[in-house]
């Protein structure tokens, strides 16, 4: 399944072939494509689309580009189509000081007033941004200061980081077209990398911007998937992965689709096999999302209540098959020990190579050194230190109150201890977290312990 966000098919350039190329996106894999509109005219055709396909929606608003032709009649008729049942968000909308075809304070003021109209009638909103970062976040900020949805889209992406972490941090979406293809796009290649994958979205903005190797002819639906392909290199993910992330970010957003189903116990992200033994946790990270978000690249891994260790194995088809198969979840696994011994010894007797991942506090949650109970069951162990002093830990980490002060000492003990009964040690953090020395974390983990380390952006790959 994979999603167009972002498509024109009510142009011109489709009326001699329009049924064939929405067929062809069909015959892709597209599973819905949402018609932008940019005027009243093509917003009223957008909604036409919708009437006439099952699978295509609409949006209504009114581009930069053309704000200076609004009259006083045209948010009266936004209003009318916004009330269609098909459209899903108002836009496209924004500001676009590259061609100034509106005068910049007429685009100001019409962009407001839109984002007005939208939060009125609860509708995400499609945003424009071109050479216009500035003024474009500082209108959003007083629309959306608290991650106050619903939000929408940055479409097409074309911004700088700064720009990305700030339509984040108040709650949009970002979109990336065929543009991440293009060979001088390094740039906006490194913003593919910090966007998470629950905010990320797919689109064509066709019939422009075709990607490589089509760029430069029309472009259409069904080239959404080299997108995708190219996002997944970028993001050391699979296609699959991609798609179904972006799918389910689709129904999140817009109710469109099928969600995630709970009660997730194995989950495949790349060709490594999760197992999600427990979403209890001994920490409150700052950063995680286990108890307000828990979906990781499309999966949703709220458990009911635990699986048994049966049925965990059970779950798993042939651990040979995967590069690796992971004790994670989203909770702390060695809350669950037995289990993990059980499942460990099951999988490396059928061939699979096991990994887990884990805070570090097994031997303080099971009150001795569990270590040498995982010695000849786990090949690899990656655990999570994210924080230099002891003092920081307690504030990004948020131990439970009875395991503080102290517990990043504990931490530090067991990665020096799983060196003696794991061949494999890593050490990773969560980069960027405030009151961090990322450098001191390197120099513990290489100068203390000898072990790999891994700085990780936020959900990236999972």
């Amino acid at each position: 399944m994979i999603v167009d966000t972002h498509a024109h098919l009510d142009m011109e350039e489709y009326d001699g072939d329009r049924a064939e190329v929405i067929q062809r996106a069909r015959d892709n894999g597209v599973d819905y494509i949402l018609n932008i509109g940019c005027d009243l005219r093509s917003s009223l055709r957008s909604v036409e689309l919708t009437e006439e396909y099952d699978f295509i929606y609409a949006t209504a608003g009114v581009h930069p580009h053309d704000v200076k032709n609004i009259n006083g009649t045209t948010y009266g008729e936004l209003r009318k189509l916004l009330a269609h049942p098909k459209t899903l968000a108002l836009g496209e909308i924004g500001l676009d000081y590259y061609k100034d075809f509106s005068p910049r304070d007429v685009q100001r003021q019409h962009f407001q007033k839109q984002v007005e109209l939208a939060r009125e009638m609860r509708k995400p909103i499609v945003v424009h941004c071109r050479d216009a970062n500035d003024d474009i976040a500082a209108i959003l900020s007083k629309y959306y200061p608290n991650n106050d949805g619903p939000p929408g889209i940055f479409h097409c992406f074309s911004g700088d980081e700064e720009l990305a972490r700030k339509a984040l941090d108040m709650g949009f979406y970002i979109s990336f077209a065929g543009t991440v293809t293009f060979k001088k796009a390094e740039a906006l290649r490194e913003v593919v990398k910090i966007v998470p994958g629950h905010r990320l979205f797919l689109e064509t903005d066709c019939p422009y911007l075709a990607p490589l190797p089509h760029r430069g002819k029309r472009n259409e639906p069904s080239y959404v998937n080299l997108t995708a392909e190219k996002i997944a290199e970028i993001r050391g993910l699979t296609v699959e992965d991609v798609r179904r992330s972006t799918s389910q970010n689709f129904h999140e957003l817009f109710g469109i689709g099928e969600g995630a189903k709970t009660g997730t116990i194995t989950y495949r992200i790349r060709n490594s096999l999760y197992l999600n033994l427990t979403n209890r946790c001994t920490a409150d990270c700052v950063f995680c999302t286990r108890l307000t978000h828990p979906v990781v690249q499309g999966h949703n891994l709220k458990l009911e209540r635990e699986p048994t260790a049966e049925e965990v194995w059970r779950s798993i088809d042939d651990p040979k098959k995967y590069d690796e198969v992971v004790f994670c979840g989203y909770g702390e696994p060695t809350l669950r020990l037995n289990a993990i011994k059980e499942v460990a010894r099951k999988i490396k007797d059928a061939g699979g190579r096991v990994r887990l991942n884990t805070n570090g506090h097994g031997n303080v949650i099971n009150k001795r050194n569990i270590l040498p109970e995982l010695a000849g069951l786990v090949d690899e162990i990656s655990v999570s230190l994210n924080a230099d002093t002891s003092e920081a830990y307690d504030e990004i980490c948020r131990p439970l109150p009875s395991y503080r002060n102290g517990i990043f000492d504990k931490v530090k003990e067991f990665i020096a201890e799983a060196r003696k009964y794991v061949p494999e040690v890593q050490v990773t953090i969560v980069t960027q977290q405030s009151g961090v020395d990322e450098r001191r974390c390197e120099e513990i983990v290489k100068d203390q312990f000898g072990v790999k380390y891994r700085p990780r952006r936020l959900d990236l790959v999972g």
